[in-house]
């Protein structure tokens, strides 16, 4: 075991530097990295409103500590189960570190608790009316972004894909052709890589966009900004509530990730059987997490309860 030095221990920003770098060697997301550490910090910020500016080192934490931000986030921050229990992770993971690294002598989240949640909706879908309104949207974006813009939307839409392995893309992951094409995932969603075709309406979206672009190589991303520079993943989320917005789409929040929610909804719809199929297409480990979208959505259930016998007052 290698023992955490004590020029480390001797604040918290050094120590909070080394697990930064404990995480990094553990192979990581960048995202989740910066995750854990923000709720860390958000946790410490906590601790010193709790302790009148005078908290404790990370060190010096106790189960009492933990438990009372535990409630914090539950009854006066209402975060979400899903919420809070990610707060609680980067918690359970610094504390686990420090004790088996030798920097506490006892590990004061190991019984701290996740909330418990309720079994998962499946993600909310757009329509095909509001699917046809946000790409009509996307083809009127100003400054020449059109085509790029229908296709980004497309990608997700059609394949499934996630904001950031869109943008990953480079023009040597894409294959395209009259009657067929693909474009190759090299660095999914832990570390995973695959292969998803594309139908038609893809096809023809990434076609119309690459034609308007100049000479590229391999190596070149296949979405740029306005500047000719890689597409940030926080600016096509920008784009897509943009959009949502300009349509207005206000049944239900959407985000880049509505659009990846919508293909598998709609694919389990015309294809019902085939759960193992569209993990493979999203790029699931387990079919546990594919198997959100064959729970019954909020709009199915309220559709259900209207045409309930008992609901007397029904159209």
């Amino acid at each position: 075991m290698r023992v955490i030095s004590a020029q480390v221990l001797g604040t918290d920003a050094t120590l909070l530097d080394a697990f930064r770098h404990h995480l990094i060697a553990r192979d990581l997301a960048p995202t989740t990295i910066r995750a854990y550490l923000s709720d860390l910090e958000r946790f410490r910020t906590w601790l010193a409103w709790v302790h009148e500016g005078t908290p404790p080192r990370l060190t010096q934490v106790r189960i009492v500590d933990l438990a009372a931000f535990r409630t914090h986030l539950i009854h006066e921050q209402a975060h979400t189960p899903a919420t809070v229990n990610r707060r609680l992770q980067g918690l359970r993971l610094v504390f686990r570190w420090l004790h088996d690294h030798g920097g506490i002598a006892e590990n004061p989240a190991t019984h701290l608790r996740f909330m418990r949640k309720a079994p998962a909706r499946q993600p909310q879908a757009l329509t095909r009316r509001e699917v046809l309104a946000l790409v009509h949207a996307a083809a009127q974006s100003p400054h020449r972004l059109g085509p790029r813009n229908v296709a980004l939307i497309q990608l997700m839409l059609q394949a499934g894909l996630r904001v950031g392995e869109v943008t990953a893309l480079t023009h040597g992951d894409v294959r395209l052709s009259a009657r067929a094409g693909s474009v190759q995932i090299r660095d999914g969603k832990g570390h995973k890589a695959r292969a998803v075709p594309l139908n038609t309406t893809a096809r023809h979206a990434v076609q119309a966009y690459v034609e308007t672009l100049p000479v590229v190589t391999a190596q070149t991303p296949v979405f740029l900004s306005k500047r000719g520079t890689p597409l940030a993943v926080r600016s096509v989320q920008a784009m897509v509530a943009q959009l949502a917005k300009q349509v207005g789409l206000q049944r239900l929040t959407v985000s880049a990730h509505t659009l990846r929610h919508t293909f598998a909804g709609h694919y389990l719809q015309r294809y019902p059987g085939q759960l193992r199929d569209l993990a493979a297409l999203l790029g699931h480990e387990s079919l546990d997490t594919t198997a959100v979208y064959t729970r019954p959505s909020h709009d199915t259930m309220a559709e259900d309860l209207e045409r309930s016998p008992l609901n007397v007052f029904r159209g």
